[in-house]
Formats: structure tokens, C-alpha cells, sequence
């Protein structure tokens, strides 16, 4: 199959290439048969030259042009055209004379006026060969376009199933360090025999809900995101009781405004997990809110500054989804002062 595909294309561009210099002998003809009479004369001259055009012209593109210029080895490049210049003048210097000595019989008034002038000649045969040339750059240079279209292409798909594979393994991540810590809740509950265990049951059955059939996505509705962050906060209030003083205010959520998936609970994660009692009371505050395609998100939470600030494995993970995803369109911005551990980030959705 490969090879009768390769044969028609062969046939073809033969076909072309006759059509090709068909069309130049008959411009040959009408060119140098301007104000003569003696067609045979001008058919015979024309048919001298067609074999120093074709040879001329096929040196340039298959050879100088493809090998040398478009290489960009310039200066092998002008020394052959040089003596392609040399050896094809001379023939057409021969041509010439053939017109003079065997078309005309040595009488100079016998041949056809404008085969008379060498410059004539010489330009009709090199204005071909610049024809040809400037049509095989162009191919060289479209093909050289393509190719490189295509090699970018596979590098941006290969850079985009990478990204995809990190952003995968990173939601791995928060998966199981997520639900590890609301197991932990309930465990506890459990062991008291609470009655808040089955609707912490309920939540957390809301959040594997969200986990499982929405988390996969690209990006999801905030206001989804926003639901599943008070599914977690109702979770912890069961857990810290009256330990717990806590402020979750959203502004301007719009039903539209899309965002990653678990882009915003590894901070309020982390201010549970990192955050400590002052005078027996764990105090976060956390503002959402939504303006002009920009997502403002804040939150703070009581600190210790003699413990060594850490960041969990969700705040890390967090930061790294947000230059795959976000890159060049977020300021995130933490602080550690004062005994309050505060978290800024500025996120563009548009």
C-alpha cells in the first residue's frame, strides 16, 4: 500500500515537472520569437537552452538551495553559486553561437532579434531559475514551519499530560490526608458514643460525594467548593466543641465564578491542624469574597510563635497546584506575626 502511494506521488510530481518546463518552452518560444517570422529557428533555439535551464535550475533547488542555504551554510553556499554562474553563462554563451552558426549560417541578420543579445538570454533563462528557487524556499520554508508546529505541539501535549499526572498525584495527596483527619474525629466520637456521630456520618458522606464525582474535574462551581468547606468546619465544630470560635464570611459569591477543586480547604485545614488554644480557645477567621473575576480568600488563625511554623502537606501540595494551574494569575501572601498565623491569596479568574 506504501509503496503504490509512493509511486503515484512520484508520477505526479513527474507529471508536474514536464507541465512545468512545457510551460517554459512555450514562454521560450514567445519570448525569443518576438518580432520574428522563423518559427523553426526559435523552436530550435529555445529547445537548445531548455536543457541548460532544467540542469541549472535543478543544481539550485535540489542542491545549493535545500543543502546549503536553507542549512544556513552561506559561504559554501555563494562559492557553488558562483560556479553555477560560471559554468551556466558559458553554456548560454555556447547557445548563442548555435543560434549564429547552425540556425543562421553565420548571417547575424538571420537570427531572431532578441536571441542577438547575450543579456537577453542570460535573462530569460535565470529569471526560470529564479522562479523555480524562490517557489522550492517557500516549500522548504513552509515544511520547515509545519514540522517545527508539530514538534511544539507534541511538546506542549507531552507538558500537558506531565502537568496532569503532577496535578493527580498531588490531589493523591490531599485525599487521604484529608479524610485521615476526619476519621480521627469520628473515631473519637465513636469511643464517647455521641449522639453527633451520625450526622458527623452525613458529612463526611457529602464530602466523599464531593471527593469522588467532582474533585476529578478541572475546575468546579465556587459555590460547590464553598459547601464542602462548611461540611468540613461543621465537622470540627463537633470536634473542638466549646473550644472552638470560628468566622467563615463569604461576599459577592457569585453562582458562575468557577475555581479548582480543594484549592481552598487546605488552608482551613491547616489552621485546625497548626492552629493552638489561646486562654482555651482556638480562634479562626476566614473572608471569601468574589469582585471583578477575582477570588479573595483570607483567613487567620491563633498561633504559637515559639513552635516552628509548619506547612502540612496540604498548604505545600496547595502552593504547587497553584503555579500548574493558576500560574502568573495569584499572589498568595502568609504571614507568622503577633501570635497569628494569616494567610492572603489573591486569585484571577478570568
Amino acid at each position: 500500500m506504501l509503496s503504490t502511494k509512493f509511486l503515484l506521488k512520484k508520477i505526479v510530481q513527474i507529471i508536474l515537472h514536464l507541465l512545468f518546463w512545457f510551460a517554459v518552452l512555450m514562454f521560450y518560444t514567445y519570448f525569443f520569437g518576438f518580432d520574428s517570422k522563423d518559427f523553426n529557428y526559435v523552436l530550435s533555439f529555445s529547445l537548445f537552452l531548455m536543457p541548460i535551464t532544467i540542469a541549472t535550475t535543478y543544481v539550485f533547488i535540489y542542491k545549493l538551495i535545500p543543502e546549503f542555504l536553507f542549512t544556513k551554510r552561506y559561504f559554501k553556499f555563494g562559492f557553488y553559486t558562483f560556479c553555477a554562474l560560471i559554468i551556466s553563462s558559458y553554456l548560454i554563451i555556447l547557445s548563442v553561437f548555435y543560434g549564429l552558426v547552425y540556425l543562421s549560417n553565420f548571417q547575424y541578420s538571420n537570427m531572431a532579434p532578441i536571441s542577438r543579445s547575450l543579456l537577453f538570454v542570460a535573462t530569460a533563462v535565470y529569471l526560470v531559475v529564479l522562479l523555480a528557487s524562490g517557489y522550492k524556499l517557500l516549500k522548504l520554508n513552509l515544511k520547515h514551519a509545519q514540522e517545527t508546529s508539530n514538534l511544539e505541539n507534541k511538546i506542549l501535549e507531552a507538558q500537558l499530560k506531565l502537568k496532569e499526572q503532577e496535578l493527580n498525584y498531588l490531589k493523591m495527596q490531599i485525599h487521604p490526608h484529608f479524610l485521615f483527619n476526619t476519621l480521627n474525629t469520628m473515631y473519637g466520637f465513636a469511643l464517647k458514643k455521641a449522639n453527633e456521630t451520625p450526622e458527623m456520618i452525613l458529612k463526611l458522606s457529602n464530602l466523599l460525594d464531593y471527593l469522588l464525582y467532582k474533585v476529578d474535574k478541572p475546575f468546579v462551581l465556587l459555590t460547590d467548593e464553598t459547601n464542602h468547606i462548611k461540611d468540613y468546619i461543621e465537622l470540627e465544630k463537633m470536634r473542638f466543641n466549646n473550644s472552638l470560635n470560628i468566622e467563615f464570611n463569604m461576599k459577592n459569591i457569585s453562582k458562575n465564578t468557577k475555581i479548582a477543586p480543594m484549592l481552598l480547604l487546605p488552608f482551613i485545614e491547616n489552621s485546625f491542624k497548626h492552629g493552638t488554644l489561646k486562654n482555651g480557645i482556638l480562634n479562626i477567621i476566614s473572608n471569601l469574597d468574589c469582585q471583578e473575576g477575582q477570588i479573595h480568600f483570607y483567613i487567620e488563625n491563633t498561633y504559637t510563635n515559639d513552635e516552628k511554623l509548619k506547612t502540612g502537606i496540604g498548604l505545600t501540595n496547595i502552593k504547587k497546584r497553584l503555579d500548574l494551574l493558576y500560574k502568573n494569575k495569584y499572589n498568595l501572601k502568609i504571614d507568622n506575626e503577633n501570635s497569628i498565623f494569616k494567610v492572603n491569596l489573591l486569585l484571577n479568574t478570568t
